[in-house]
């Protein structure tokens, strides 16, 4: 069976072995450059299963690289995870705004680095759920047609938006979405909700949820970036 290849893009040359030499080691084909200009070349040579990008790059930097990919439909579906110093929140929401699917802080675990990959190539091998399609995840399940929700057999009554935003996390189990990327993907003229609003609403469901008994935290906060569906 063929490996899954993996690009590296990382100009600190040190990190760049360290996770060639790992990924190498944990089964992965692995192809390494410096520059973001040079990765848009290789991406095209290579057909990466996944990017591990840096942020900090010379010339094109990493969040130029990851728009430039999501831009393209031949390259959009490409899983992306940045690579990002300490305390780069902006830069964190910035590139899962533009469509990276996780993000990892240096300096890092490699056993972390390997379980985010291996997590994010689950994810993209696994059959996207459709829109429409009921959600089972633990003991919740969503169903979209009905627009309800059930937790161990009892009904969670929500309202509108408060469906829409736990719907929209719980596609993705896993992912994390910042505020603006909530606000965007269930917007509409009968859904009034704001940036700010977000974290009220987010703060009824999980209300909501404890009161019909639950055993587990399904709603977690992502601090400084957003909320994810814990998978």
């Amino acid at each position: 069976m063929a490996r899954e290849r993996i690009l590296i893009v990382e100009d600190d040359e040190d990190i760049l072995e360290l996770l060639r030499f790992n990924l190498t080691n944990a089964g992965y084909a692995v192809v390494c450059t410096v520059s973001g200009e040079k990765a848009l070349s290789r991406i095209e040579q290579v057909n990466p299963d996944l990017i591990l990008l840096d942020i900090m790059l010379p010339g094109a930097d990493g969040l130029d690289i990851c728009r430039t990919l999501k831009g393209r439909p031949e390259t959009q579906d490409i899983p992306i995870i940045m690579l990002t110093a300490r305390g780069e929140d902006v830069d964190i929401i910035t590139g899962l705004e533009l469509g990276a699917d996780d993000y990892i802080t240096k300096p890092f675990s490699l056993k972390v680095v390997i379980a985010r990959i291996r997590t994010v190539l689950r994810r993209k091998s696994a059959k996207a759920t459709g829109e429409n399609d009921i959600i089972h995840l633990r003991e919740m399940v969503i169903h979209p047609g009905r627009q309800d929700v059930t937790l161990s057999g009892e009904p969670i009554v929500l309202t509108a938006t408060e469906f829409r935003i736990l719907h929209y996390l719980a596609r993705r189990p896993g992912w994390v979405f910042s505020r603006a990327q909530i606000v965007e993907a269930i917007q509409g003229n009968d859904y009034p909700v704001t940036l700010r609003s977000i974290d009220t609403h987010i703060v009824r469901l999980r209300r909501k949820i404890d009161e019909v008994g639950a055993n587990d935290e399904y709603i977690e906060t992502v601090r400084g970036v957003g909320y994810r569906f814990r998978d």
